[in-house]
């Protein structure tokens, strides 16, 4: 049986993301959100989230490329001058395998972010990370670890197939997906000692920032057996402060409320991480 997960990042990014995410559910077939807690727009999210009880709200760990949510100074490992994170992700992530301060700072802001999610009263189906960052595996370790501690049992495993892209795109390119994958078996494997459950695999690599309706609708009838999770960030415009360059949000919004994609997912079974990976929904 297949089951799908249809997914946007970056909820509380920006009041664009905001607006795109909330149409995409209201207007077409989105599942399921991740949420930013450290971002202008967390309070505006978090009104979308309590407002769309249908989808399904996870958090979206961010710890590159963002706010925290302690104050920089006590993380001074992780941010730069600004009081924003870092930004060389490479840099950082040998910072967290030499230092044991530096982890502890991580084990901190991951415990702050997910605090305040749970404050919200908003139940926390799913984690992940901005950039797959939890491939790392310190930043898996204190994720898992926050997982485990607010009851939530699902994660995002960031494999996505390159068959799947280059069938409906032959010159599609390529994910890197032979480098991820040994990470995401180290991943899958820590996470099921947790009690973490995670998809068969990703759409949305490839195409990140530029998911259309075309190919959407060219990849849906190729999906396997399982959970498939598709990955999108729809907002209502780009230009927003924090924006990915380049990115065509408004495209991924209108890929998500395409009047084809309902015939499309016609009997297909839809929802959160949650409702598709645990039994029951539980």
């Amino acid at each position: 049986m297949r089951r799908l997960i249809l997914n946007a990042d970056d909820l509380g990014l920006a009041a664009e993301t905001n607006e795109g995410i909330e149409r995409a559910h209201r207007e077409g077939m989105l599942t399921a959100a991740s949420l930013m807690t450290g971002e202008s727009g967390f309070e505006e999210g978090v009104r979308v989230a309590r407002a769309n009880p249908g989808l399904a709200v996870g958090l979206h760990l961010t710890l590159t490329d963002g706010v925290p949510t302690l104050p920089a100074a006590r993380i001074p490992s992780l941010t730069q001058g600004n009081g924003r994170f870092r930004d060389d992700m490479a840099g950082m992530g040998l910072t967290l395998a030499v230092s044991r301060e530096a982890r502890a700072e991580l084990a901190a802001e991951v415990a702050a972010q997910m605090a305040r999610f749970t404050a919200t009263g908003l139940a926390c189906d799913h984690v992940n990370a901005h950039k797959h960052y939890h491939l790392h595996p310190s930043i898996a370790a204190a994720l898992m670890q926050a997982a485990a501690g607010a009851g939530v049992r699902c994660l995002r495993l960031p494999w996505e197939p390159g068959w799947l892209v280059r069938a409906v795109e032959a010159g599609a390119p390529g994910t890197g997906e032979w480098a991820i994958r040994p990470w995401c078996r180290i991943l899958r494997r820590r996470a099921a000692r947790k009690g973490l459950v995670a998809p068969d695999r990703v759409v949305g690599l490839a195409w990140s920032g530029h998911f259309t309706a075309d190919r959407l609708l060219g990849v849906l009838p190729l999906l396997p057996e399982g959970v498939t999770e598709l990955y999108f960030h729809p907002a209502a415009a780009g230009g927003f402060a924090g924006g990915a360059p380049g990115y065509d949000y408004a495209g991924e919004l209108a890929a998500l409320t395409d009047p084809r994609l309902a015939e499309a997912l016609a009997g297909t079974a839809r929802g959160g991480y949650a409702a598709m990976l645990l039994p029951n929904g539980a």
